[in-house]
């Protein structure tokens, strides 16, 4: 990246509401978000963050892209990358005592991601009564030895819903164990390093959470809350359905992935293209 086009780039995240606006595009990269979900997100008027998107268009870091009547703006992940070079090799000169304390996290984690069972993957939705535990559940009964299911909400009810756990039963599931936890519980001391972390729906992706120890891969799986369906009883048991088969075709196409023999990168890159690939048969 050359040193115009840099000094834009950072001249344009210089500014606390632009800034928020990028980093809540990372979460759900690279999936694009509706501004109405980020207004909603960020607690922004529609014009304030109309000209944070366009001063983030103008320079590159975010691209716009309409689907139908709605538009959907994501990160330019090539952009982004090039800034962060910049940044580390340009302006940093790639000085191992500015790099090295922050390769160290990600370099150590790769001993853990080459073997061949016992991943640790946590799966966060903002209730944990419904859609994380439905994925909690595919994967411990899909992926065998090889993963170690988890799930947590950001706000979790009290009880799981009696629609997922009917939902559950019907295919086999066995919810005798399972129960609502916060994300608390895998954040404290002790609690176990995880490998992947997906966020199930939209607020659990936009909410500020630290980053996690080991560096897990990370993926956004963004569905509609059955939760929230309306209408009779039938109506409801459909929704929940859908979106139990919607996290089966994901859960399915993941517990496929080699991943003991995938450097992290092409792991990632593997987890983005789940989401776009099973919108397509959604």
């Amino acid at each position: 990246m050359e040193q115009t086009h840099a000094a834009h780039a950072f001249a344009t995240l210089g500014h606390p509401g632009r800034l928020a606006v990028f980093r809540l595009l990372m979460r759900f990269a690279p999936r694009g978000v509706r501004p109405t979900e980020i207004a909603q997100a960020l607690d922004l008027k529609p014009n304030t963050l109309s000209h944070h998107l366009s001063d983030l268009a103008g320079c590159g870091l975010v691209v716009p892209r309409r689907e139908g009547r709605s538009l959907f703006y994501s990160v330019d992940l090539g952009s982004a990358e090039a800034l962060l070079g910049y940044l580390a090799l340009d302006l940093g000169r790639a000085r191992p005592d500015l790099l090295s304390p922050l390769l160290a996290p990600l370099l150590s984690s790769q001993d853990t991601t080459m073997r061949d069972t016992g991943y640790h993957v946590l799966f966060i939705c903002s209730g944990n009564s419904a859609r994380s535990i439905f994925a909690e559940a595919l994967l411990r009964d899909l992926g065998g030895d090889k993963f170690v299911a988890h799930s947590a909400g950001t706000r979790p009810g009290s009880q799981l819903n009696p629609f997922a756990l009917d939902v559950l039963a019907r295919n086999g599931h066995d919810t005798g164990a399972m129960r609502s936890k916060h994300l608390s519980e895998f954040q404290a001391d002790g609690a176990p390093r995880m490998d992947f972390v997906f966020t199930v729906c939209d607020t659990a992706a936009a909410e500020e959470c630290p980053p996690w120890p080991g560096q897990p891969i990370t993926g956004h799986w963004g569905l509609p809350d059955p939760v929230k369906a309306e209408g009779t009883d039938a109506e409801k048991a459909l929704a929940f359905a859908r979106t139990y088969g919607a996290l089966r075709r994901r859960i399915e196409a993941f517990t496929a992935l080699p991943v003991a023999s995938l450097d992290r990168l092409t792991l990632q890159a593997h987890v983005d293209s789940i989401d776009a690939d099973a919108l397509t048969k959604d």
